[in-house]
């Protein structure tokens, strides 16, 4: 039995003080599902670490990462998102994303990069209740449920809700 994601790549962000389970869990259940994800940082081959000392080495640095080659975008919360959100070619990255109507996923505080990037606006998301008002602010129309997925864009409030976060992330990327 062929994996449902077998030929898919997936592009996930990290920078320190990542949220752990936020990168990992999908990162994982993604890989297991059949996709290659490739982890972009600011830089390539260093290691990040997560707001828990957990350890990420990027594969590659964001600044050579094009929409084109992937099938999606992954991003986790923490205080990440909001050093990364200041970088012009992240903020790009998103918006091609979003043109191509492919995947953009962001848990808890990951929802900051696409609010910078100015894609949320009248999108249905959730979030960290703690940027609640940054993405209504933004334009989005906020919802206070696990998982909230609008045409390409998936969105999940916190770790607890990564099950459903993932499912959301499979359910548009094996569209029926």
């Amino acid at each position: 039995m062929q994996a449902p994601l077998t030929g898919q790549r997936i592009l996930m962000l990290v920078g320190e003080i990542y949220e752990d389970l936020e990168l990992w869990y999908p990162k994982l259940r993604m890989i297991e599902a059949g996709a290659q994800v490739v982890v972009a940082g600011p830089e390539a081959g260093v290691t990040y670490a997560g707001k828990n000392g957990y350890p990420c080495q990027s594969d590659a640095a964001v600044s050579d990462m094009s929409a084109n080659a992937f099938d999606g975008l992954i991003v986790p919360g923490g205080f990440m998102p909001d050093k990364l959100r200041r970088d012009p070619h992240v903020l790009s990255l998103v918006r091609d994303f979003d043109v191509a109507s492919k995947l953009i996923a962001a848990i808890c505080h990951g929802g900051w990069i696409p609010i910078s990037a100015g894609a949320y606006r009248g999108v249905r998301v959730t979030g960290s209740p703690g940027i609640k008002d940054d993405l209504i602010n933004a334009g989005a129309l906020w919802e206070d449920a696990p998982v909230v997925i609008d045409r390409h864009f998936v969105s999940s409030r916190k770790p607890d809700d990564l099950p459903d976060f993932c499912r959301g992330i499979l359910q548009v990327l094996q569209p029926e």
